[in-house]
């Protein structure tokens, strides 16, 4: 057992296979499970986050606890969401063991990110994970919609995602997952990681999202969900126009180009020419017109 100590020890590459043999765990891509057997990337993911001692962290998929214990070396508190039972019922054994006093400003929340409604403690104020691949984008916005406290966040996720999340208009892989990122915070791309640092190594290239929450909504005339159903309609056939995008959602040919041209937009652009405030613009025209989406 390693000894105890006021400061966390880190996983190495040793520290993560002996615990995966005690598990006799067999990563599964179904859950995105790639553990960091890298001190060096953790550090580095704990200072390029901004974290200090004040700040309650929220981190999601834990795995192994090699990012908690880095956490766990800065933050006041870190809560650990964990969907795997094999790994959840591990992971407080393995923070006693390494984090020494640290420890008691740790607390696991056996569930499935997407689902969790409520988050125990003090509110959060940074969101820092190795996001599981499968499910990065969802995950993070429902987090960044359930916790307003979060002020700030580091995530590792897969390159192209973390590209699409980054991403400005015009660009080709600007998108849905830019723009619904964009109505919560400020969002950047932050960095890459190479394969060599996890376990097993993945089959794609991870790159670091950091965000800024906005310090104001975009509108307080229409609700989230309504532009978010704008949004996806108009990149649900990225080659139409917004007027043909639009059409079957707000009822019609000429309601979408009415609510485009009085939202300034030019109706036979497409989807991924708008910024979000646009996209708020046509949903009040809309709204203001009588249209209406629950939420």
């Amino acid at each position: 057992m390693p000894e105890t100590s006021n400061e966390p020890r880190l996983l190495g590459p040793v520290d993560v296979r002996a615990l995966a043999a005690e598990l006799d765990l067999r990563p599964t891509k179904q859950r995105g499970q790639n553990f960091v057997i890298d001190p060096n990337t953790v550090r580095r993911i704990v200072r390029d986050s901004g974290i200090g001692a004040d700040d309650v962290v929220v981190e999601v998929g834990p795995g192994l606890g090699s990012l908690t214990l880095a956490l766990l070396a800065v933050a006041s508190r870190v809560v650990a969401i964990e969907i795997d039972g094999v790994l959840a019922a591990r992971l407080p054994r393995t923070i006693e063991e390494y984090a020494g006093t640290s420890a008691e400003r740790f607390e696991l929340v056996h569930a499935d990110a997407l689902r969790v409604a409520e988050v125990p403690g003090p509110p959060p104020t940074a969101l820092v994970a190795n996001l599981p691949y499968n499910v990065s984008v969802p995950v993070l916005l429902h987090l960044m919609a359930l916790l307003p406290s979060l002020e700030r966040g580091l995530v590792m996720v897969q390159a192209e995602v973390a590209d699409r999340l980054a991403a400005k208009p015009g660009s080709k892989v600007y998108g849905i997952p830019s723009i619904k990122a964009a109505w919560f915070a400020d969002v950047r791309r932050a960095g890459a990681i190479g394969r060599n640092v996890f376990w097993p190594a993945p089959n794609v290239d991870s790159g670091l999202v950091a965000w800024t929450r906005r310090t104001s909504v975009p509108t307080e005339k229409v609700t989230r969900q309504q532009v978010f159903t704008i949004v996806d309609a108009a990149f649900a056939q990225r080659r139409k126009t917004l007027r043909a995008t639009l059409r079957p959602v707000v009822g019609g040919t000429e309601v979408a180009e009415q609510a485009l041209l009085t939202a300034g937009v030019d109706p036979q652009l497409r989807g991924e020419a708008l910024e979000l405030e646009q996209f708020v613009a046509i949903t009040e025209a809309l709204v203001a017109g009588g249209w209406g989406v629950d939420g």
